[in-house]
């Protein structure tokens, strides 16, 4: 066991890493796989439930149609070829969590294969290649009751079925080489590119805090310049954008200690730990000879029609790259900008700001700076900081009517996440509103005069650039509830300065 991890830059000097990256995309059908029980998130456990998705004796499973339709849109918005027949499978193993004991899967006919996208960072572009996208049902939920949260150390687990037989989209790359030290970046790009890309198709919420949308991270190392790919390791369901850039660095630096120091790195599987970006062994990783596949008896196999995959390929939606192009025109900004605001996850927030009734420069403003700050102490993605486009809209129009600064907006944005309501019952709430009345305004700058004899005499004497220090005098006073242009042409006024 290596004593300390090896530091970044140490790990490129001596080793290649390989990249394989496995999605799991929940789809947002009303119904799930092989049922008619709902997947509304949130229910009550165990109420989602039904003779089929819980496997009791007797009971058929029916595909879902919807379900199908949208693994061929997601097939065909990743360049992937479309089987004209398929059939499913059951992959058979220890499922705690699956009261049937085996998951219906896709195993050697997936819908979907040899697609390719691109991803891009820091101006370089790497071609990610799809080996498959299959088609197949969710587990369970495991909850572990005790100090350690996992199956290891707990003193009990309860088990919630109504995740089980949800529809899932399995989404397999080849393995991405070439990445160096861009490694950790291209597989959160990646991962990112396809949330966009099932936002855009509107065949998931990719909420990834809720689960709709994980990924297993794949990573080997061999020695430089080797033919052979290492020994890999499967770090699974990291549920952010964040953690997954995380998780891949932790164990490229892992791996690459345990080289170095002449050990072996074990093929297993891992759990991502959030607060440390650690990460530690799980089973130890199967093959695929090991769960047993065999055609699925009660489901008839999937032949979509060429005529029906061609009327699929013409409502896909405009590309995730041609969006960008269009978006960066309409809002003026360079590439560098568009790839700041992609890299922080903040394009659809953007857009739904401006959309809101926000200009795209003031809209950038907030969710580039103050709110991808806030969100980047909380370690939370910018979409689950707990602000909304509308929100960041309605505090900019009350910007724009003088009845908020920028300061006061930034406590708006607390009271906002706080859980105090909307902007205006946040204002309300917490008197944010700009101070119009210039009678009061007179008397606090009067009093900042008094107070302040030496540095009016200064601005009196031509130092115009002294007023800061008396008009930071006046918005302290203010409590920040004062337009600070307005205080400082009544603070030259007050002291005869054209």
């Amino acid at each position: 066991m290596m004593t300390e991890l090896m530091e970044f830059n140490e790990v490129l000097e001596h080793f290649d890493p390989a990249l394989g990256l496995e999605v799991h995309v929940e789809l947002s059908t009303a119904s799930k796989m092989f049922c008619g029980c709902s997947t509304e998130f949130g229910a009550e456990p165990n109420t989602q439930v039904c003779p089929v998705c819980l496997g009791l004796p007797g009971a058929l499973p029916v595909v879902n149609a919807k379900a199908v339709e949208s693994a061929i849109r997601i097939g065909l918005a990743l360049g992937c070829e479309i089987a004209p027949w398929g059939r499913f499978a059951r992959k058979n193993y220890f499922y705690p969590d699956m009261t049937k004991n085996f998951q219906t899967s896709q195993y050697d006919e997936p819908i979907a294969f040899d697609g390719r996208v691109e991803v891009e960072v820091d101006g370089e572009s790497y071609v990610i290649e799809i080996e498959r996208a299959h088609m197949e049902e969710d587990a369970g939920k495991l909850t572990h009751v005790g100090a350690t949260g996992r199956i290891h150390g707990a003193d009990y687990s309860v088990i919630d079925y109504n995740r089980a037989g949800m529809p899932l989209i399995e989404i397999v790359t080849k393995p991405i080489l070439g990445t160096g030290a861009k490694a950790p970046q291209v597989a959160r790009a990646y991962v990112a590119l396809l949330r966009d890309l099932m936002r855009a198709l509107d065949v998931s919420d990719v909420r990834m805090e809720q689960g709709s949308l994980r990924c297993d991270a794949n990573v080997s190392l061999a020695p430089k310049g080797s033919a052979e790919l290492g020994t890999r390791t499967e770090t699974k369901n990291v549920n952010s954008l964040r953690s997954i850039e995380r998780a891949v660095t932790f164990e490229m630096r892992r791996q690459a200690a345990i080289l170095a120091g002449g050990g072996r790195v074990l093929q297993e599987t891992r759990h991502f730990h959030e607060g440390d970006g650690s990460t530690s062994p799980g089973r130890s990783k199967e093959e695929a000879q090991d769960y047993r596949y065999f055609a699925e008896p009660d489901l008839v196999p999937v032949a979509p029609s060429k005529e029906w995959i061609e009327e699929l390929r013409a409502s896909l939606p405009e590309p995730p790259a041609a969006r960008r192009k269009r978006l960066a025109a309409a809002w003026e900004v360079d590439e560098k900008t568009m790839a700041a605001i992609v890299a922080a996850g903040a394009l659809e927030l953007i857009e739904a700001t401006v959309a809101a009734g926000a200009s795209p420069q003031s809209a950038r403003k907030w969710w580039l700076s103050e709110l991808a700050r806030r969100a980047n102490e909380a370690g939370v993605e910018l979409e689950d900081l707990g602000v909304n486009p509308a929100d960041v809209a309605a505090t900019q129009e009350l910007v724009d009517k003088g009845e908020l600064t920028d300061k006061l907006a930034r406590a708006v944005f607390d009271g906002i996440i706080a859980g105090e309501g909307s902007p205006t019952e946040v204002v309300e709430r917490r008197g944010l509103r700009v101070v119009s009345d210039e009678g009061a305004l007179g008397e606090a700058i009067d009093s900042v005069i008094a107070a302040s004899p030496d540095v009016a005499e200064k601005v009196r004497g031509g130092k115009v650039q002294a007023v800061g220090a008396l008009i930071g005098q006046v918005m302290k006073a203010m409590h920040g509830q004062a337009d600070a242009a307005r205080v400082r042409e009544l603070l030259l006024e007050r002291l005869g300065v054209g």
